[in-house]
């Protein structure tokens, strides 16, 4: 009778173990919606450097990041239904919620720049404008690769500082490039006394500096993550 008893009560514990594996998520979805987010971002960010750098169809390039923006947004849309509806997460909710937005913003702040750019149909991009671009793709290709570590952070803590580390000095150096592109660009207006040229010249410096703004913060969320559980 005892061991019966015994066969019942493992019998119970089993069936209430698979009830609850499948009413879990598996928390490995939140790296693969995190991922694909990045690549969507890194791809809007690779067609905005084309952009400035005068490469390519001008409004194919902007047709492309618009539609990358837009599949980022789905992602960040399903990361959040993902966050209500899973019972263990592998960080903090808030943590996840923190990450999926700061990489949201850079993709909005991408997209912002590329509506400026079509607005005015602006296309004499100066040498700083270019530079800036070119920091941003390389900070958001340091997150792309930052992201799937995240997957085991007490073993990639100190990879992950290294990389938050250098994606928060690209912020500094699009900072330096942005005072330096303005300083140019009132000096220009001075002389030629083109008061439309500078305010145009000036807002698309402004929106590719909110970019490096924007990933500097995703760099914060991460280094908050690895502190958190490293």
């Amino acid at each position: 009778m005892a061991l019966a008893d015994t066969h019942r009560r493992s019998y119970g514990v089993m069936l209430v173990f698979d009830w609850f594996r499948r009413l879990v998520p598996k928390s490995a979805d939140f790296f693969i919606l995190f991922e694909r987010h990045s690549a969507s971002t890194v791809a809007a960010a690779e067609a905005l450097s084309k952009l400035v750098r005068g490469e390519g169809e001008h409004a194919a390039l902007v047709a492309a990041i618009r539609d990358h923006e837009h599949d980022a947004d789905d992602v960040t849309r399903e990361v959040l239904t993902q966050v209500r509806q899973t019972f263990l997460t592998p960080f903090d909710r808030g943590a996840i919620i923190g990450l999926i937005a700061a990489m949201d913003d850079v993709t909005d702040e991408i997209q912002s720049c590329a509506s400026a750019i079509e607005t005015y149909d602006f296309k004499d991009f100066a040498p700083d404008m270019q530079e800036m671009a070119a920091h941003i793709c390389r900070a958001l290709h340091k997150i792309d690769e930052a992201l799937p570590l995240l997957r085991d952070v007490p073993r990639n803590g100190s990879k992950l500082h290294d990389l938050t580390g250098e994606i928060v000095r690209a912020e500094g150096e699009v900072d330096i490039v942005h005072e330096r592109g303005l300083k140019a660009n009132f000096a220009a207006a001075n002389a030629n006394g083109n008061t439309v040229q500078f305010i145009v010249n000036r807002e698309i410096f402004k929106h590719l500096e909110k970019v490096a703004d924007a990933f500097e913060d995703v760099a914060n969320q991460i280094d908050g993550i690895v502190i958190d559980y490293a």
